[in-house]
């Protein structure tokens, strides 16, 4: 791996292009631009997966971040359409792009898929996102896994930028509606807290014969009727929103079912009186095994998270819910006499397994009874 301001020699693309990964520790990466011709400053993560770079880029959590992409090809089936089913985008997972810039192995400028679209390339330019190709991938990934995440930019030409700390900003105000939104109109109303939501999990609800109320994150839903209360993904440090957490720990003072996800999970920690920490390089990936104490059982997950809930710091009216077997991280909670509970990783994936969907019946399951 590279010293301070050198170039990789296990990097391919010639070092005469103008186009270069920069990280925080002076390491630098050069490529081809496929992308927008511009810079750009964020975190620099890493992830994982096979597919599903569509969902990934339009994936709020990714707020702020420079992903780079494990899997050596990508772009080779382009980029689908934008329709709606259920007043929301059928196949992305927000309306824009929230990645500061993508890296690459290997980019694929033809693309050969039915519900092809676009390019990957058409898609970043028209949206203006950096990308950079001929990238070793993997030894980027491996130096990441050495050094933690860390900030990074992406520089076309000379021109210069400063590095950005993505923990000092609170990047759930930039990602969350700034209006309260309903979808459908079933027979159980969810308040649906707007941290940075990915759209599959609006779709998800709706299907449960749900409507769903959207709201901004430091929205006061203690004055909204409803029958249940979900807290949402979303990117950043959690303990930046305090007023979700403020509102969160008087509801959680109800008898109200609760259900929380990603940023949720560790915002419900918060609110109960525990504490999160940052990891040293995050979990982004479709292929995270966790166990669910309950039953025992191990269920692939898809997941998307920089920080984690520690556990030794609730109290005994709360019990891990799930573990994660990598690194025996906590990835879910739940109360053990109240109707609350919620998962680090994502049940509603998209992209990803789908193995863990059937926690949304149980939510719904959850409202039901407290009705009753």
């Amino acid at each position: 791996m590279t010293g301070k301001n050198s170039q990789s020699n296990l990097l391919s693309g010639s070092p005469k292009q103008s186009i270069r990964l920069v990280l925080h520790d002076g390491t630098t990466f050069v490529g081809q631009s496929f992308g927008f011709n511009q810079s750009a400053a964020g975190e620099v993560v890493f992830n994982t997966a096979m597919s599903g770079y569509p969902e990934s880029l339009t994936d709020p959590s990714y707020r702020g971040q420079i992903l780079v992409l494990t899997y050596p090809m990508v772009g080779n089936y382009g980029v689908p359409p934008m329709v709606r089913e259920r007043d929301v985008l059928k196949y992305f997972e927000s309306e824009n792009i929230h990645i500061k810039g993508l890296v690459v192995s290997e980019y694929s400028a033809e693309a050969s898929h039915w519900n092809s679209w676009k390019t990957l390339s058409q898609w970043l330019i028209e949206n203006k996102i950096p990308a950079i190709s001929g990238v070793d991938t993997r030894a980027l990934t491996a130096y990441i896994r050495e050094k933690g995440v860390m900030a990074g930019k992406i520089l076309v030409g000379n021109e210069g930028l400063e590095f950005e700390d993505t923990d000092s900003i609170n990047l759930v105000e930039q990602v969350s509606t700034k209006e309260v939104i309903t979808y459908g109109s079933g027979k159980y109303r969810i308040v649906m807290v707007d941290c940075g939501v990915k759209t599959n999990i609006i779709r998800r609800l709706l299907l449960r014969d749900t409507t769903v109320i959207r709201v901004p994150w430091d929205y006061n839903f203690m004055d909204l009727e409803y029958d249940g209360l979900f807290i949402s993904n979303g990117p950043g440090d959690p303990k930046m929103l305090k007023s979700t957490i403020e509102h969160l720990s008087k509801a959680i003072n109800d008898d109200k079912p609760i259900f929380g996800i990603c940023l949720g999970n560790q915002l419900l920690a918060l609110a109960a009186g525990g504490n999160t920490y940052k990891l040293k390089y995050g979990h982004r990936s479709h292929n995270q095994p966790v166990r669910m104490l309950t039953s025992n059982l191990c269920y692939i997950t898809s997941q998307n998270h920089g920080f984690a809930t520690d556990m030794k710091t609730l109290d005994d009216n709360w019990e891990e819910l799930f573990v994660n077997l990598n690194d025996q991280t906590n990835e879910g909670i739940r109360h053990k006499s109240k109707p609350i509970f919620s998962t680090q990783f994502h049940p509603e994936a998209s992209s990803g397994p789908t193995d863990t969907d059937f926690l949304f019946d149980d939510f719904v399951e959850l409202i039901k009874n407290s009705k009753r």
